[in-house]
């Protein structure tokens, strides 16, 4: 029998403030799954994603990462949920690309040819070989995302989340990282990402959740979820709104 490498169990989280964020969620993620997570702002998404690699405790409930509690051990989940936040800049610590991508791995304390080969195979991945003694934040937005991406690939996590990786992004910045999104899909691992905006990556994705008000209250395939896009606040793709139901963002894609 197939088991979740993520799993809720009536998770519930409510902040200091009395917000309830998220409330009773259940779900099961598999391997190699690739799944949009959309919903308006404040439907909860981030902080579900957080609850995954234990930057946040369930208040009720609980979250299982390859069968065990991310309560009891959240350091163990995130070896195997990496997360790429909303914000580039906040996972920025090296004076170099590569200092940066090679951060995580040695703090894993991985030997050091492992280390390499993996900054290296991450640079290439992300299309950042020629960028890798440049200062982090010299880059561009688009760049940046792409870096952060390469930072948490290269501690080989098997499920990787991404929080509206699109935001703040201009069109080509967003063509390269969605190439980039759609080169790690081929590797295998589990891909989550949320965003408001699902135009430019629904087309990827085999399973779509959706979040309104801190509540999981539709789970299925994209195409199959459209008509609920309106009322909960998802801007409809272009290609649905002219009958054609789900279309790739990009001319290369079909």
């Amino acid at each position: 029998m197939k088991h979740p490498v993520i799993r809720t169990d009536n998770l519930s989280h409510t902040f200091p403030d009395g917000r309830e964020a998220i409330r009773r969620i259940n779900l099961e993620i598999f391997d190699g799954e690739f799944i949009l997570m959309a919903g308006k702002n404040g439907s909860g998404k981030t902080t579900l994603l957080r609850h995954m690699n234990g930057l946040l405790l369930p208040t009720k409930g609980e979250v299982y990462v390859d069968g065990q509690s991310v309560t009891s051990d959240p350091g163990r989940a995130r070896t195997i949920v990496g997360m790429v936040f909303q914000e580039p800049d906040t996972q920025i610590v090296g004076e170099s690309v590569r200092e940066d991508v090679a951060f995580g791995p040695e703090n894993l304390g991985l030997p050091l040819p492992l280390i390499r080969r993996r900054v290296d195979e991450a640079l290439d991945l992300f299309q950042l070989t020629s960028l890798a003694d440049k200062n982090p934040l010299s880059l561009s937005g688009g760049e940046k995302r792409r870096l952060a991406l390469a930072g948490v690939l290269a501690m080989d996590p098997r499920v990787v989340v991404m929080d509206e990786p699109f935001s703040n992004l201009d069109y080509p910045g967003a063509l390269e990282l969605l190439s980039c999104i759609t080169t790690l899909k081929t590797t295998g691992k589990t891909l989550i990402i949320t965003t408001h905006d699902v135009e430019k990556i629904i087309w990827e994705a085999g399973r779509m959740m959706i979040l309104d008000n801190g509540s999981l209250i539709h789970d299925g395939r994209p195409a199959e979820l459209i008509p609920y896009f309106e009322a909960s606040g998802i801007a409809m793709p272009c290609s649905a709104r002219f009958g054609l139901g789900v279309q790739p963002w990009r001319d290369n894609e079909a």
